[in-house]
């Protein structure tokens, strides 16, 4: 079975996905810091209150999630294109819960960006707490997993030797559509890939990550605790758009999905925000 975080009539709810019906659970509003598997399996369904998924708004998976953990050149062919050398520890970055859009709404390109780029990822979302977790246990604390698109404004992004900037922009990181519990996919080998207007952009496969989940988990919580909500976008493949000659990034009515076999796929069209700059969003 697998959850979704969405709003309909105005509520947001927690349902879990029954063909193209979500029955809602009682009592829970978001996955997020109190919705470990427990929780979420143990929880009563209202099958008197199931809705269409197309009569609703998915929201980010995780709404407000108090952690947002990015890796960075976690593929070998991203690391080839972006010539770097291959890092012997996970390049780490952050975002904001504010970050987060629903995997199905706009990306509206900011009006100080000219280089808005895709970056397609498996996201994992933590659903255990712990510090200093082995990677022999780490699996036990994976509530399930999402797809996530990191778009990255690039030309903010190498203003200096930090990421943020670019990284971290409001309402620009789609993410879900649904969380899927670990024993609902085999993760370890499934096919990720992006693609444009209908043109495939990237493509690879999780057994290809030089950091695999395990690991990201061991390393990251040997500096922070881990908590339930918390989430780790795991990095992407080659084929980003600043790596290409010529250089391809969004524009206005593009057409973008990102897919995850056995996880789901994100579908989002790239708008114009045609705001000026110094205007309050």
């Amino acid at each position: 079975m697998s959850y979704a975080t969405f709003d309909h009539d105005g509520i947001r709810r927690v349902g879990e996905l029954r063909g193209t019906t979500l029955i809602p659970l009682t009592g829970i509003s978001e996955i997020g810091a109190t919705t470990d598997s427990r929780v979420l399996s143990s929880a009563p369904r209202e099958d008197t209150g199931a809705v269409p998924v197309d009569q609703v708004r998915l929201l980010p998976v995780v709404p407000r999630p108090a952690k947002i953990f990015c890796v960075g050149l976690n593929y070998r062919d991203h690391v080839t294109e972006s010539k770097r050398d291959v890092p012997g520890y996970p390049v780490l970055f952050g975002k904001f819960a504010t970050s987060l859009i629903g995997p199905y709404d706009d990306i509206v390109l900011p009006p100080e960006s000219s280089q808005v780029d895709f970056e397609g990822e498996l996201a994992v979302v933590i659903g255990r707490a712990g510090r200093r977790i082995a990677e022999a246990d780490a699996s036990a604390h994976v509530l399930g997993y999402a797809v996530a698109n990191d778009i990255t404004m690039r030309d903010y992004q190498y203003k200096t030797h930090q990421w943020l900037q670019g990284k971290a922009w409001d309402a620009s990181t789609p993410i879900g559509p649904y969380l899927v519990p670990p024993d609902e996919v085999t993760i370890e080998d499934a096919g990720i890939r992006t693609v444009l207007n209908g043109r495939k952009m990237q493509e690879s496969d999780l057994s290809q990550l030089m950091f695999s989940i395990p690991r990201l988990i061991a390393t990251i919580s040997a500096f922070t605790a881990l908590a339930p909500g918390d989430v780790i976008l795991t990095g992407t493949p080659g084929g980003v758009g600043f790596r290409r000659d010529p250089q391809v990034f969004l524009r206005d009515g593009d057409e973008i999905t990102v897919e995850v076999d056995g996880v789901g796929t994100l579908r989002n069209t790239v708008r114009d925000g045609k705001q000026p700059v110094g205007v309050s969003a």
